[in-house]
């Protein structure tokens, strides 16, 4: 996590689950994003594989999903991620109609009154408190006006 900017840092927790964090500071100072879920576009065969078979929205759903969906583990630490194998992909952005939100950390004491958590609100891929998005609000409209 202490650098270089656009490097994995892939690192053990509570002694069960891998997580991915992208490098983001300069060498020496501990700047990372956490990726705390993934929406499966592609290799879904493989993710469903790795994961024992749970449904497409839930199989990069967590930190700990992310890694094992994308099959990382230590070995993938330090790996550049601007050269691959392991790359983030520069595509255009698709919402379809989410919002993006942030909020508070999850599972995570210190700094809780920083929003420093950014996600698309109401989508079945975000973990944790996913917000209201476009498909809850519109429910919620049509209960209120009592259509179904």
């Amino acid at each position: 996590m202490f650098g270089p900017a656009g490097h994995a840092y892939i690192y053990f927790t509570y002694g069960m689950h891998h997580c991915l964090n992208l490098v983001t500071g300069p060498p020496g100072t501990a700047e990372a994003v956490l990726v705390r879920a993934i929406e499966p576009l592609e290799g879904l065969a493989e993710m469903t594989r790795c994961r024992g078979g749970v449904p497409r929205e839930r199989l990069g759903r967590g930190p700990g999903c992310v890694a094992e969906a994308l099959g990382l583990d230590r070995r993938q630490n330090g790996f550049d991620l601007t050269r691959g194998p392991l790359w983030i992909a520069d595509l255009p952005i698709a919402r379809e109609g989410y919002s993006i939100a942030r909020g508070p950390r999850i599972g995570i004491r210190l700094a809780r009154e920083r929003a420093w958590r950014f996600f698309l609100a109401g989508h079945a891929c975000v973990s944790g408190p996913r917000g209201p998005g476009p498909v809850r609000a519109r429910a919620r409209a049509r209960k209120q006006s009592g259509s179904s």
